[in-house]
């Protein structure tokens, strides 16, 4: 079993799924919809239609890996005004993201000082 921090490449698929698919369902999204190939260091991230499950796919030497989360009241922070898929920055993203943390907020612009006028 791998770790969060072991994934070079986070991937968030942007489109709800069915939450009824598992491993081959969502293989093929990652090779059709996404149009994508599972590499070494790559993990998939599917959220459900009512936002509040996740699913994480990922292929390591042996086989495919499948996680499941459920939050019980909250829902899921998730980009809606990206492409089919969207690469999380760090694996530091993806555990703030399963925390309840919105990734996907615009931070402050960066000013610098110029003196009181």
């Amino acid at each position: 079993m791998k770790g969060l921090d072991s994934f070079g490449r986070i991937y968030l698929h942007r489109d709800p799924v069915d939450m009824r698919k598992s491993i081959n369902g969502l293989a093929m999204i990652v090779l059709d919809e996404m149009e994508m190939s599972f590499e070494k260091e790559s993990l998939f991230v599917f959220l459900s239609r009512c936002g509040r499950k996740l699913k994480l796919l990922y292929w390591d030497r042996t086989g495919f890996a499948l996680w499941y989360k459920r939050l019980e009241k909250e829902r899921f922070q998730w980009p809606r005004d990206h492409d089919q898929s969207v690469l999380l920055s760090t694996s530091g993203d993806l555990i703030q993201l399963l925390q309840g943390f919105d990734v996907f907020q615009r931070p402050h612009a960066h000013l610098t000082y110029a003196g009181i006028g």
